[in-house]
């Protein structure tokens, strides 16, 4: 009787490290994902203000670092956990004396305090952060302070494939319409969730799809909610093609192998990326025409309330696929409240923080970039404006780039290469491109800025190469009534 008692005492314990934690109703800790390496280099330690410290577990993931023309992969740190109210924060580095810390994006304004081998900070909402040490942007932690959840599937709803705690290899996995699949935090998922021809469906939760080719892919399919996932992909991260209504929520991805982009978008409409986190080693997002199986214009797009991160590669990329016999035509984007931490790309062809790059007989029009703030990257431009035609990638050139409005973008640093804004031919120009309140290093730079010669170009001020077949180009400020409206 003693040894099933005891027995029966153990399963207990085992179920109860296989579900969250919570602590006063606000703050949510997950156990340890199997399977999946740990991280030697940090120990992270969370609180409620009063209450003790919980330790959570952080893995290693992979980030892509560049040296010369090679990529040579190097081992980060990942932690999240989930919250409300406000949360205390520590981060121990096992490699000793701390000198300098860092956390970003900059623009959150976080201060962190240094005490010999450790940090603390403070947070009061949900933040997707970067923790740096002694300057080391590659072995640093990708920290995710994620909300509270606000309601968790039940398992035992017919319509809710649920995944606990645990690892799991799913190979491809189809979802059905009206399904919820739900990963929760301490699950680890190698394979694919396969959205194709269905309706309403719903990816959610605080678990890892690890180290899987296309983990999430989106299909001819309208009506589907990704949300609060973290992905390591072996190839992109998210791919939705030819479909409509759909959201891409708290997505997480880390990446460093070729071709591992964030987030790309074939031919879609209303689709909204909101609060996601893209540190990638090809483009962070990603939006085009035509290719492969997937046809058709692109409308009504916005990110948004982000933070990307472009090892190699762009941080934001439309244009380059398209349909030269039955041309496509991108427009109503939105790329709004955005922190770009770093590109570091030295082929001088894909380069830009910002970059529409119309090729394949594409139009790019009505875009707008707002309050967008860009860190110090290590090599790159600000943005590259091109109707192109890329002989790798295109069989034609674009048709053109209009109505674009880049409104409150900053710039901090010394590293940004010549901006390129040109056109292709009498017939594939760009026209009508507003930059209202672009300030770089604190300089507003505008048309009727002081200190300007009047025999420059205004672009010359901002590092800008403006090169033919442009028109309607306007740098203003918000005060000055008298430039033409957007």
């Amino acid at each position: 009787m003693a040894y099933k008692t005891s027995h029966a005492i153990l399963a207990l314990l085992l179920c109860l490290l296989c579900v969250p934690m919570a602590f006063g109703q606000d703050l949510v800790t997950y156990p340890a994902t199997p399977d999946m390496p740990r991280s030697d280099d940090f120990v992270v330690k969370v609180r409620n203000p009063g209450k003790p410290w919980r330790e959570i577990s952080v893995a290693s993931v992979k980030v892509a670092q560049v040296v010369n023309t090679r990529t040579i992969p190097q081992d980060s740190s990942l932690a999240s956990f989930d919250f409300s109210g406000s949360v205390d924060v520590s981060v121990t580095s096992r490699r000793g004396r701390i000198h300098s810390a860092r956390v970003r994006p900059l623009s959150y304004g976080i201060q962190p305090r240094v005490h010999g081998d450790a940090i603390t900070f403070s947070l009061a909402q949900p933040r997707n952060l970067s923790v740096e040490v002694d300057g080391d942007i590659f072995h640093n932690l990708q920290l995710f302070a994620n909300p509270i959840e606000a309601s968790r599937p039940d398992p035992k709803d017919p319509d809710v494939i649920y995944y606990g705690p645990g690892s799991y290899q799913l190979g491809i996995m189809r979802v059905p319409s009206g399904k919820t699949v739900y990963v929760a935090g301490g699950a680890l998922i190698r394979g694919q969730f396969l959205v194709r021809n269905a309706d309403n469906v719903h990816i959610r939760g605080r678990g890892v799809l690890y180290r899987s080719r296309d983990p999430l892919l989106i299909e001819d399919s309208k009506n589907v909610e990704v949300d609060g996932l973290i992905v390591t992909p072996t190839n992109y991260s998210v791919k939705v093609g030819n479909s409509q209504n759909v959201t891409l929520k708290n997505i997480k991805s880390i990446s460093a192998g070729g071709n591992n982009d964030g987030i790309d978008i074939f031919c879609s409409s209303n689709v909204l990326i909101d609060g996601v986190f893209m540190r990638n080693s090809d483009d962070c997002i990603a939006i085009y025409g035509h290719r492969w199986g997937y046809y058709g214009d692109v409308k009504n797009l916005t990110v948004q309330n982000s933070t990307l991160w472009a090892d190699v590669a762009h941080p934001i990329l439309v244009g380059t696929h398209g349909d030269p016999q039955n041309p496509d035509t991108l427009s109503g984007l939105q790329f709004t409240n955005i922190d770009i931490l770093d590109q570091h790309e030295a082929q001088v062809d894909y380069q830009g923080c910002l970059s529409l790059n119309a090729g394949d007989s594409n139009l790019i029009r009505d875009v707008r970039f707002e309050n967008i703030r860009i860190e110090d990257f290590r090599e790159g431009q600000l943005v590259n404006l091109r109707v192109m035609y890329n002989r790798k990638y295109n069989t034609a050139p674009g048709r053109g780039i209009e109505n674009v409005l880049f409104k409150d973008i900053t710039y901090n640093g010394a590293h940004a290469n010549l901006s390129v804004i040109t056109g292709y031919d009498d017939t594939r120009g760009v026209k009508n491109i507003v930059f209202e309140n672009l300030k770089i290093n604190a300089r507003m730079i505008s048309d009727d800025m002081p200190g300007k010669p009047g025999f420059y170009k205004t672009g010359d001020m901002a590092c800008f190469f403006v090169g033919e077949h442009v028109e309607g180009l306007v740098f203003r400020t918000s005060e000055d009534k008298t430039a033409a409206t957007h």
